[in-house]
């Protein structure tokens, strides 16, 4: 339980730090948004391929990934089917809205938790992977598009994700990993020194946002954040723990890994890729601070309930 509480005061902290850079002007919405987009077109792209590269693909094909899935599956499809037939939102809206109702904080959170909490780092890589490879190719080929002046045609959206540098990166961490190539010396330490600024990069942009732009829960409308809050923190976890369970009949670690990754909250890239679209920008950044807030109380609650 520990681990859990020393993975969130560790992205407390660096939040707080955008927070005091913004609050003694160090640092500017403007400086915010370059922050962004480096962590976007660079230090992530190269933190894919240093993960990736050690990951063991054949813990993907298991039932902690169908069970991650089906978590996904329900938050995603009840927030996507609320936004367009109840809310009315946009194809562009609704995208980032679904993601930020079901898209994990798998690198960022839960590599440390998993690592410190669980025991093994490795249990994250089936969401880890699914996100990458699955998910966020889709939403950004879908945003990519919707932000478009004209309509794309099929094949061109299909190769859409493959100009997005997360996704290529992604890509050639796995093929690293399944051919068991090493990448040099030369070339590994330099990614390596790249993509262990992904991750502050993110967070302390997130901050400067948190203090120079609206508080959360002001510029949002209230309903909208609540719909996140629960499908992520609430329905989400407990389809995975359901489909482990009873589908697959999982039960200690196994079982308790895949309720308490599931329950993670958004993942801050949610807010790089709206801010970077320009698209429900307010509603990712809050549903990031209320989820990681309330996330601490549920994974903890999740822990006693399954040990």
């Amino acid at each position: 339980m520990q681990g859990v509480l020393d993975g969130f005061a560790t992205i407390g902290a660096l939040v707080l730090l955008g927070m005091l850079l913004a609050h003694l002007g160090v640092m500017d919405l403007p400086a915010q948004r370059v922050l962004s987009r480096l962590a976007f077109y660079v230090a992530s792209p190269a933190l894919m391929v240093t993960v990736l590269e050690d990951t063991d693909v054949t813990d993907v094909f298991s039932a902690a990934l169908v069970a991650a899935a089906a978590g996904v599956a329900v938050a995603g499809t009840l927030y996507a089917v609320t936004a367009r037939l109840v809310l009315r939102r946009g194809v562009a809206d609704t995208v980032v809205g679904t993601l930020c109702a079901s898209y994990v904080n798998a690198g960022n959170l839960g590599l440390p938790i998993a690592a410190y909490a669980l025991g093994d780092a490795s249990l994250v890589a089936p969401t880890l992977l699914m996100q990458l490879l699955v998910m966020q190719p889709v939403a950004l080929a879908v945003l990519d598009a919707a932000a478009g002046e004209r309509r794309l045609s099929v094949l061109s959206l299909a190769v859409r994700p493959l100009r997005t540098p997360l996704t290529v990166a992604s890509l050639v961490g796995l093929a690293v990993s399944v051919t068991g190539l090493e990448i040099p010396r030369v070339v590994h330490d330099p990614l390596a020194l790249v993509g262990g600024m992904a991750v502050p990069a993110v967070l302390i942009a997130y901050g400067v946002s948190l203090r120079l732009g609206p508080l959360p829960g002001r510029g949002v409308e209230t309903r909208d954040l609540a719909l996140v809050t629960v499908l992520k923190l609430v329905a989400q976890p407990l389809a995975a723990y359901a489909t482990a369970r009873y589908g697959f009949g999982l039960e200690g670690n196994a079982l308790l890994s895949v309720a308490v990754i599931s329950a993670l909250p958004t993942a801050q890239n949610v807010f790089v890729y709206a801010s970077f679209y320009q698209r429900s920008t307010l509603l990712s950044r809050d549903s990031v601070f209320v989820t990681t807030v309330l996330a601490v109380p549920t994974v903890l609650v999740i822990t006693a309930a399954l040990t």
